[in-house]
Parts: C-alpha cells; sequence; structure tokens
C-alpha cells in the first residue's frame, strides 16, 4: 500500500512539474513573439511609432482583460498610486471643476486650513494662469497637474473673481496635501455620535479612536458610524478600526492567493476601547473594499448593526509591485475572508477573449453564519441588516448639478449668494430660505435651461414600439393626450422638487463657508437613512433582537 501511495505521489509531482514546465514555455514562447513583432512594426511601419504610447496601450489592454484593479503606472503616473495608497499629495488642497459656460477650469472647493484656503481663494475662481502659463481652455487634469508639485516650492497664480471681475494674483507654497479621512464627527440629538470616515488612509483609524473618545467624554449612548461612499484603502486601517470595538486577539480578515507568502491574517492586537456601545454602521452601493472588510467584520462578529443598501462587492486586494523605469503595477494577488469566513466579492471576472465579468449569481451565493449565528451570504457585497434606501436624485437635479447645465446656472447662483452673504448660520442649522429658492428658480427660468425628462423619453421609446408593432393608430388620442401631460414644464418640476434642489444648494454653501465638515453636518439634517440609524440605537430592544434573534 505504502508503495503505490509512493508512485501517486511520484507521479503527482511528474504531472505538475510537466504542467509548469508547459506553462513556462507559453510565456516564453508569447513574449519572445510580442518582442518580435515590436521590433518588426518599429522597424517597417509606415508611421514613426511613439514606443511608451504603443507598448503602453498593449499593457493596458493586456491588464483590463483581468480586472479593473491591476493597473500599470508608468513613470510620470506613480504619483496617482501614491496619492491613492496614502491619501496624500503635494499640492494647494482644494477641487476644481470645469465651468461650461466659459469654458475654464474654477476653484470648486478648498480644504480646511490648505494653502488655497489660507490664501482666500473661493468657489468659483477662474483660474487664469500658472506662473504665467495661460489655463484658458486647459482641462482639468492639466490644470491640475500645474497646480502640483513639490512641497515646498512656491508659484504664482493668477485668477479672476466672478463676483466682482477683478483679477488677483497670489503666492501660493505647496504642502502636502493629506485629504480628511474624517471631515467631520458630533453628537447628535439624543446623545447619538457620529463619525463620518471618507477612505482608510494613513492613520485613519487613529482619527476615528480619538473622535469616538472625544465624543465618549461627552456620554454618548451610542455610535453611528458612517461608511457610505466610502471606496476603502488600507486593509491595516480596516482592521486597526475594528480593534476599536472587539476584544484583541480576533481574526478581521484573511487574505488568500495563489503565492504563499500574498497570504496574510490581519488580528486584532490591542485592548478595544469600547466592546458594549450600540454601533450602527451605515453603508450603500460605493461602500467597497475596506469599508467592506470592517462593515462585514462588525457583522459577522455580532457587534454593530448594517443599515442602508447592499455593499459594492468588493472581495479583491491588491499590491503594489516596483517596476524597471520607475513604473509600478498595483496587482491583485489574493482574495479576501471576513471573520465568518465568507468572500464577498460580487462579479467573477473571466480574462478569455480579451475579458468580461459576470455578477456571480444567486442560486450559487453560500449560507456562512456569524457568531449568534444568523445567516449571511457572500459573493455579493455585504447585504444590510437593516435595509433603508437612499433619497434618489430626481432628474433635473441631476441635469442642474452632476451633469454640469452649459449656462452654469446653479454655480453661478451659488457664487453671488457667497458674494452677498459674508456669514451664514451654522450647518446645523442652515436651510435656503423659501425666498432665496424662489429668486434661484427665477434664474434656472430666465436661463432657458432644458433638460431630458425620464417620463418623455420612455413615452418615445414606447410610441416608436408601438408604432413597429402596429397598435398606435388605435392608440394615437391616449398618446397625444400623455404628451400634452408630459410636456415639459420646468417651474413645476422645479416646484415638485423644491426640497431635493434646495439640499444640493444648501450643501454647497456649507462646503464654502464651513468646508467639508459643515457640508456634512448639515447633509444630515435631510437624511432618511441617519434618521433611522438614530431610532435604532435608541430603541435598544429592537437594536439587541436584531444583533441576536434567538434570544
Amino acid at each position: 500500500m505504502r508503495k503505490v501511495f509512493i508512485v501517486i505521489l511520484l507521479a503527482m509531482g511528474i504531472s505538475v512539474h510537466a504542467q509548469n514546465k508547459d506553462h513556462n514555455l507559453e510565456v516564453a514562447k508569447n513574449l519572445e513573439v510580442f518582442n518580435s513583432i515590436y521590433k518588426h512594426l518599429d522597424l517597417l511601419y509606415v508611421d514613426t511609432l511613439n514606443a511608451k504610447e504603443v507598448v503602453g496601450n498593449a499593457i493596458n489592454g493586456m491588464l483590463r482583460s483581468l480586472d479593473p484593479y491591476t493597473v500599470y503606472y508608468s513613470e510620470d503616473k506613480t504619483n496617482e498610486l501614491r496619492t491613492m495608497l496614502t491619501g496624500k499629495y503635494a499640492g494647494i488642497g482644494s477641487i476644481i471643476r470645469w465651468n461650461s459656460q466659459i469654458s475654464n477650469s474654477v476653484i470648486e472647493e478648498p480644504y480646511e486650513g490648505m494653502p488655497a484656503a489660507e490664501a482666500g481663494l473661493r468657489k468659483g475662481d477662474v483660474i487664469l494662469s500658472i506662473d504665467g502659463e495661460s489655463m484658458k481652455g486647459k482641462d482639468n487634469a492639466y490644470v491640475s497637474d500645474h497646480l502640483r508639485g513639490d512641497a515646498g516650492t512656491t508659484f504664482e497664480l493668477k485668477i479672476r473673481r466672478p463676483s466682482t471681475g477683478k483679477e488677483m494674483r497670489f503666492k501660493i507654497t505647496r504642502r502636502s496635501i493629506q485629504m480628511p479621512a474624517v471631515p467631520y464627527y458630533g453628537v447628535q440629538q439624543g446623545g447619538i455620535g457620529y463619525i463620518k470616515l471618507n477612505e482608510f488612509t494613513e492613520n485613519s483609524a487613529k482619527i476615528v479612536r480619538n473622535a469616538f473618545i472625544d465624543m465618549r467624554h461627552q456620554q454618548i449612548k451610542g455610535l453611528i458610524l458612517d461608511l457610505r461612499n466610502n471606496g476603502g484603502g488600507s486593509e491595516l486601517e480596516a482592521a486597526n478600526l475594528v480593534n476599536l470595538f472587539v476584544p484583541k486577539g480576533v481574526t478581521v480578515v484573511s487574505n488568500r492567493g495563489k503565492l504563499k507568502r500574498a497570504n496574510h491574517d490581519y488580528k486584532t492586537t490591542s485592548e478595544p476601547i469600547d466592546t458594549v456601545i450600540p454601533i450602527v454602521v451605515m453603508v450603500n452601493g460605493n461602500s467597497a473594499s475596506s469599508a467592506e472588510i470592517v462593515t462585514g467584520a462588525l457583522q459577522d462578529m455580532d457587534r454593530a448593526v448594517v443599515l442602508g443598501t447592499k455593499t459594492y462587492g468588493k472581495g479583491l486586494v491588491q499590491m503594489p509591485i516596483d517596476l524597471p523605469y520607475n513604473s509600478e503595477m498595483k496587482v491583485t494577488t489574493s482574495r479576501y475572508y471576513i471573520p465568518s469566513g465568507r468572500c464577498i466579492q460580487a462579479r467573477k471576472y473571466r480574462h478569455n477573449d480579451g475579458g468580461s465579468s459576470e455578477v456571480i449569481a444567486d442560486s450559487t451565493k453560500r449560507k456562512f453564519y456569524t457568531l449568534n449565528g444568523r445567516e449571511v451570504l457572500d459573493a455579493g457585497g455585504i447585504t444590510p441588516d437593516v435595509v433603508v434606501e437612499g433619497d434618489s436624485l430626481p432628474n433635473i437635479a441631476y441635469y442642474l448639478a452632476a451633469a454640469r447645465d452649459s449656462n452654469e446656472v446653479l454655480l453661478n447662483y451659488e457664487v453671488d449668494y457667497i458674494a452677498k452673504h459674508p456669514t451664514v448660520a451654522q450647518p446645523a442649522d442652515f436651510e435656503l430660505s423659501d425666498e432665496d429658492y424662489a429668486e434661484f428658480k427665477k434664474r434656472v427660468l430666465d436661463s432657458g435651461f432644458t433638460y431630458d425628462r425620464t417620463s418623455e423619453k420612455f413615452l418615445k421609446d414606447l410610441e416608436q414600439l408601438t408604432r413597429f408593432e402596429g397598435y398606435y393608430d388605435d392608440a394615437k388620442p391616449e398618446f397625444e393626450a400623455l404628451k400634452k401631460k408630459l410636456s415639459h414644464n420646468v417651474a413645476k418640476d422645479l416646484e415638485y422638487n423644491k426640497q431635493a434642489i434646495k439640499n444640493i444648494i444648501n450643501n454647497d454653501l456649507m462646503a464654502a463657508y464651513y468646508f467639508q465638515r459643515g457640508a456634512t453636518q448639515n447633509s444630515l439634517r435631510h437624511d432618511k437613512q441617519m434618521d433611522e440609524a438614530m431610532k435604532l440605537i435608541a430603541d435598544g430592544e429592537r437594536y439587541a433582537k436584531i444583533l441576536n434573534p434567538k434570544k
């Protein structure tokens, strides 16, 4: 029997060796073919080729066939990777945006305490030149690249302030900028603590810890951790954050990949600061990666109730790799597994025929169990314990704000409002008045603003379908009646969606006056998910029943 076992092992070893040899041969052959193809192209092709561009396109095409997270960074793009990993860059500390009306980049939102804010730059300031070079018509990427540079370097920025028409020059010294991981935290009504965490960058867990301790001194009764729209970041920071609320020595997340050196378990390494306070974690479809690790770990350990909508479902881990000539690559090396043993990756990536992906079917999802025996599923993000849909953005609001109306009526109104109001109420109390909204509404109507109404689009599609199927003539009177009722009425739409549009203006103005902390605090006043989270913490019996339904 032993001889048979040894023979089987030897056969398996020979088979694996043969497979590895065949694989290595295929790699060598294809690399040689690729090298030969480019040599012949460079020698014979009718036009002179840019090697960086052509080979770069080939590399990017290859990586796109794998997954969206494996990315090559040429030498001039490595700063993008470092900013992604650390949240830091050297510049002026401001969001810029494109103004469609004047075809120019403008200041959108300076960060608190950063060079742009300290110099006195304001929302809407038109960027005219940087160190004498005109920025007229230059896109945001070009302008941003020139605003950034080495920390400690000084440059001259020329802007035009739209409220006065005055051109102004500023001497600004670039600094190392770290985008605020926690733009706002504070004690809400009923003594409930709230922390908004934007991303998992360096020291973000420490920032959350300090915020929590500060609020605990104010005798908070519960904590709402807001991870909505948090795209993730450092796994270590995610594990450190979980460590604040669960005992030492617990495995938070495990990475498993093809190479053993890529495998790693992140455990809690310190004593927690609080293991009993009620916690609600708020998430949505843009909560991903490390945000899902924190959410899933706290759910699996029955340490928090998850509220909101299903998360993104990114269960893959990337590692930065140094490449020749100062280039780098971010490569997917493993999947991660949270304490119940599940991987929450929602999409399966296929690498043949140029690459494709598909959502993992519900029928293939497996059941896992939390510490208290609650059933949870893998392969589809984190499903909240309490599902609460967020407020959707009305179509007209999307066209006014996100789609960038060519007349820029929203931006121009906000810039003029700021010029007329040197000070405004605190974020917790600010609300655009009905009189101010009426002025905004008049501006929109006077500007000739139009947009594509969803109902009209569907009606046109339905009309085309009925014409194709031969039913239109019989239904023509009904179609004509619907067209009249659904005719474009911007004034009516502005009034019907008044509160949603006011919320957008409120948020923009608070960012201008009180930076991100003000915008975040003000937005909570009309936040349906926040209201439900506060009710849940206030209802201790319901909260406990969700985490341990068997009791």
